[in-house]
């Protein structure tokens, strides 16, 4: 007598590889870049595009990272912790020294006539600095930026900038303006 081969039944076949995938869906963790917020400025109408303006060698502040993640400030080699108490004396030149950043005279909203800024902070990364040392960098420049805004926010309305109304906030933008440039990564050191 001929033998009856075994069926197995595969009828829910379907629905656990449907269980399946949506249990590794719902398990599974996807590493998300994160970048840097930058809001950066319109692009110029090709009428309107001019020259760099000139900018005095006084009023830029040089920070060099070369492919060793070593930080050059201003000339002087620093740690990445002094970075932030750097840019707040360049930029700010609370004793007028010449070789810090120079000020101007400028209308602001609640301030009247006030003496800002015309200080730069010019970033420039070798091709070879790691990712986490730029990082590094640009979250301690922006904090510089931030509490120089806050400290001015609490002396003159009791308040922190982020908690300031839009006025007020428009007016210390004006007053302190964050002035970061970046430029290019290029071979700054080594071979």
């Amino acid at each position: 007598m001929a033998r009856k081969t075994p069926e197995v039944n595969a009828s829910s076949t379907a629905d656990i590889a449907f269980l399946l995938l949506v249990f590794f869906l719902v398990t599974t963790t996807m590493d998300v870049d994160s970048g840097i917020y930058r809001k950066l400025p319109p692009m110029p109408e090709k009428d309107q595009i001019q020259d760099a303006p000139k900018v005095k060698p006084r009023n830029v502040l040089l920070v060099l990272i070369n492919q060793h993640d070593l930080l050059q400030v201003g000339g002087d080699v620093m740690n990445v912790k002094n970075l932030k108490a750097k840019v707040k004396e360049f930029i700010m030149n609370p004793a007028n020294k010449p070789k810090y950043s120079e000020k101007k005279e400028k209308d602001v909203p609640f301030f009247g006539k006030s003496q800002v800024s015309k200080g730069i902070v010019s970033l420039q990364s070798d091709v070879g600095t790691s990712y986490e040392m730029y990082i590094r960098i640009q979250d301690e420049l922006a904090s510089a930026f931030v509490e120089m805004k806050d400290d001015k926010s609490l002396q003159t309305w009791g308040k922190r900038f982020a908690d300031l109304t839009q006025e007020q906030q428009d007016a210390i933008k004006k007053l302190i303006p964050t002035a970061v440039s970046e430029a290019e990564p290029k071979k700054i050191g080594g071979k």
